[in-house]
């Protein structure tokens, strides 16, 4: 889910990439054009294992590798036009007073929330209200990463981050909530990646696959680990009017 603490003036050119690092955590990267007036948070709520605190999640800074995803992009040949549509989604996937730590990730502030109540801990201006939650009972065991961003338009450098995932699936954040409603379904720009690890294969039966491996077209030392230097990248399309959810990838060994 992707959901800002304000309105915004648009959000387009989403970005995700996703992998299983060690056991039991899953990298995201994330970057998206976005318009917007004043400052606001963008929040992504994980699906964290339970029990995880604030230090659970951590951020890594990609300010130096902005090319990370037309890196990616690179590795798979431009398909010739055609009318086949948009591709279908996959299946969906006590209070404390001490301010929550945080972190200069690049060119923004980064924080994690571990639980729904935790979001008192947060600077008010970056604060969600309390009755969307309400409204998204699914969601009430997620922890959440938020972002801080400047106003303005602007191509956010990719935001990236290591967390313990409560899934035996990949996770990708693509619900909307751009203006404080969640509507049933949302306008997609997106374009997802992910890699398998050495010891799982994955259901992508509605992916395009790299012809070669990441090495060959992927900045891996600039990535900080993210990337797999010797396996292959899969990429989705996502575009126009699609239910609005979150998506999950079942990994089997």
């Amino acid at each position: 889910m992707c959901c800002f603490s304000g309105p915004v003036r648009s959000v387009s050119a989403t970005n995700i990439f996703a992998r299983m690092s060690e056991a039991g955590r899953q990298f995201v990267v994330y970057s998206m054009t976005v318009n917007m007036a004043k400052p606001l948070a963008m929040v992504l709520p994980l699906p964290v294992k339970k029990g995880s605190d604030e230090k659970a999640v951590r951020f890594i800074d990609l300010e130096n590798h902005q090319n990370f995803f037309s890196d990616l992009d690179a590795g798979f040949p431009k398909p010739m036009p055609n009318d086949s549509g948009p591709v279908p989604l996959l299946e969906s996937a006590g209070l404390r007073t001490q301010k929550l730590e945080v972190v200069q990730v690049g060119n923004f502030e980064a924080s994690f929330v571990p639980t729904v109540k935790d979001f008192n801990r947060l600077d008010s201006r970056f604060k969600l209200p309390t009755e969307l939650f309400a409204k998204m009972p699914d969601y009430k065991h997620f922890g959440f990463a938020v972002f801080k961003l400047k106003p303005g338009s602007q191509t956010v450098h990719p935001m990236a981050f290591e967390f313990p995932t409560a899934q035996e699936k990949l996770f990708f954040p693509t619900v909307h909530i751009h203006d404080g409603k969640v509507h049933a379904r949302a306008k997609f720009d997106h374009v997802l990646y992910c890699q398998p690890s050495d010891h799982t294969h994955l259901k992508l039966s509605k992916w395009e696959e790299s012809e070669k491996l990441a090495n060959s077209f992927v900045n891996v030392k600039k990535s900080a680990g993210i990337i797999a230097a010797d396996e292959h990248c899969y990429k989705l399309e996502m575009h126009g009017l699609l239910t609005n959810r979150d998506m999950l990838v079942e990994i089997f060994a």
